[in-house]
This record gives structure tokens, C-alpha cells and sequence, in this order.
């Protein structure tokens, strides 16, 4: 039986490329079956990095944010149909969404409602260093970004919650998987 993974992308760039790498690597590898649940800003981050189209061409199953809870991915989510849930990368917003229990989008009422199933959710969040770093934009030039301080604690606070576990890079979730088999 396939592994099967549900991931979410919210609409954040940092580690972007880097993340549907590490997605392609754990489909062919693992032979796993992964549910993309894309956020309405993850769309838009995705086509401004012109990676769309390449999401939906490599995975099968990918969903749009229409609502909270439409597409309806939650009962799988609580119920262990998927082993996980993993949110990579997870935007700012998203993180103070969950960070406080605010479920009103279709990627923090998956973390929300995962958790509370016993379901682990993994997050890779854009804000997790003190000082400044730099990210690369969609036409290649770098541009060099500074963390805020209450984006810091925000993620410290996802750190400290039952059900949820921070990872420093997008590929940490492979030392998560193998783990698991």
C-alpha cells in the first residue's frame, strides 16, 4: 500500500522550489500518494512563480481552496487516512492563524482539525530565524528580508503545541517518513 500524505501549500515563496522538490522526491522514492491542498494565496504565489502548472502535472490530486472546508479534505485528515498532514511552505498568515486556533481557511482548518483527530501536522514556516535572510523572487534576483519578532514568537508558540511539529527545512520531512516505514 502507498503512502499517503496530504500537503499544503499556503501562499508564501521562501523555499517554494525547494519544497516541490522534496514533494517529487518523496512521490518517486517513497511511491507515495500525496493530496496537494493548495490555499487561494497559494495559488496565486504558485502562478506568480510559474510552478502551478507543474504541481498539477506532477501530482494527481490537487485541490483548490474554496472554503474552510471546501474541498472537503478534514473527515480523511481526522479519521487517519493519511499519515500526516504536512503545511510546507506555511506563510506568516497562516502561522498566527494556527498559532491562535483561527481555522478560517482551508489550510489552517486542516491543522486545526488534524490535530484535534491525534493526526501529527508538520509545518515548515517561512519566519522561523532571528536577523535577516535572503529568498530568491521569480525572476531569479535575490532579495534579502528581515524576520520580525512577533513573527518569531508565533512560530515558538506552534513549537509549544500539542499535535504539531515545526521542521527547520522542507526536507526534514523525509527524516519524518522514514521514520514511519
Amino acid at each position: 500500500m502507498a503512502l499517503k500524505i496530504c500537503w499544503g501549500i499556503t501562499g508564501a515563496g521562501d523555499y517554494l522550489l525547494e519544497t516541490f522538490n522534496v514533494m517529487k522526491e518523496i512521490k518517486q522514492k517513497y511511491n507515495a500518494k500525496i493530496t496537494v491542498i493548495i490555499s487561494e494565496q497559494g495559488v496565486f504565489v504558485l502562478k506568480w512563480y510559474k510552478m502551478f502548472e507543474g504541481i498539477q502535472a506532477e501530482f494527481k490530486d490537487v485541490r483548490i481552496e474554496k472554503g474552510p472546508n471546501i474541498p472537503f479534505i478534514i473527515g480523511p485528515l481526522q479519521t487517519g487516512t493519511y499519515k500526516f498532514l504536512f503545511i510546507s511552505p506555511l506563510s506568516g498568515n497562516s502561522t498566527a492563524k494556527a498559532a491562535y486556533g483561527i481555522a478560517d481557511s482551508l489550510i489552517t482548518n486542516a491543522i486545526a482539525q488534524t490535530m484535534k483527530g491525534g493526526i501529527p501536522v508538520y509545518v515548515y514556516p517561512v519566519d522561523q530565524k532571528a536577523g535577516e535572510f535572503t529568498t530568491i523572487l521569480p525572476n531569479g534576483k535575490k532579495l534579502t528580508l528581515k524576520s520580525r519578532k512577533l513573527d518569531l514568537e508565533l512560530v515558538e508558540k506552534l513549537r509549544k503545541m500539542e499535535g504539531i511539529f515545526v521542521l527547520s527545512h522542507p526536507k526534514e520531512i523525509t527524516n519524518v517518513i522514514e521514520k514511519l516505514i
